[in-house]
């Protein structure tokens, strides 16, 4: 239960940013995704609407009922980052920014994911005190590297819609190839810090998988970038799929880390 307290809000949460990423990017969305449900006309506006309202007040409603404040304060950030990343009013619409974007994705995904919700497993549903430990310290580093990379190599599938629209992206400004190569070289770092974490383990098998695991996912992502053609939408887009699965092998790695 002490999980399903976490996992549900956090999944009406993210319909809630979806969606209204959605709503404000139906224009944009024709060019870059025209598959999306309100880009292609699958939804409409209204239905749209209703998802992202309800969505959002039923999973801040349960961060009230569930009486946990790190859950309520993940969920708001949420919630505000959520926002901010796509209304258009002013001081707003981070999504035009070329390092609030970016940014924004790493303080949900590097801090909050993995620092509120570890305090909430801790405290409210396991009854333990919170101690800060050497996983939860290179799960929230290496987070903030992979998600702050994320955000900026999404933009590059797509950039004529978002060049068209006036959205400056950091791939509108400085192209495609210069964000793609920064973004693989940061990931690599990544992959390089987690291999010398793994390698100062005294645990044998701790730093056996960690430091060959790591190696092979550094490679598998070099040469799956040296195959992507930057002139292809599809190219870019299939790459930046790729790495949210690496994104994700990640969080089974992190079990490893002693």
């Amino acid at each position: 239960m002490g999980i399903l307290k976490a996992l549900v809000p956090a999944v009406l949460m993210n319909i809630y940013v979806v969606t209204l990423n959605q709503l404000y990017d139906v224009e944009i969305d024709k060019v870059n995704k025209p598959d999306l449900p309100l880009a292609s006309g699958d939804f409409s506006r209204g239905t749209g609407i209703a998802i992202a309202l309800i969505s959002s007040l039923t999973s801040l409603t349960m961060g009230v009922m569930f009486r946990s404040p790190p859950l309520l304060l993940a969920l708001i950030i949420w919630f505000l980052l959520g926002s901010a990343y796509s209304i258009q009013l002013p001081f707003l619409r981070w999504k035009g920014h070329p390092f609030l974007a970016p940014f924004s994705m790493m303080i949900l995904m590097g801090l909050v994911y993995q620092l509120l919700f570890f305090i909430h497993i801790q405290k409210y549903m396991l009854a333990r005190p919170v101690v800060i430990t050497k996983p939860l310290v290179f799960a929230t580093a290496f987070m903030c590297v992979l998600s702050f990379a994320n955000g900026l190599l999404k933009d590059v599938p797509d950039v004529d819609g978002d060049r068209k629209f006036d959205i400056q992206t950091l791939s509108v400004i400085v192209g495609r190839e210069r964000v793609f190569w920064l973004c693989v070289s940061m990931m690599l770092t990544a992959y390089g810090a987690a291999i010398l974490v793994g390698a100062s383990s005294s645990f044998p098998l701790s730093k056996l998988v960690t430091v060959i695991c790591h190696s092979i996912l550094a490679f598998i992502l070099w040469l799956r970038a040296k195959t992507v053609d930057l002139s292809s939408n599809a190219s870019t887009l299939s790459f930046y799929m790729f790495i949210w699965k690496v994104h994700y092998v990640e969080y089974l790695l992190i079990h490893f880390v002693r």
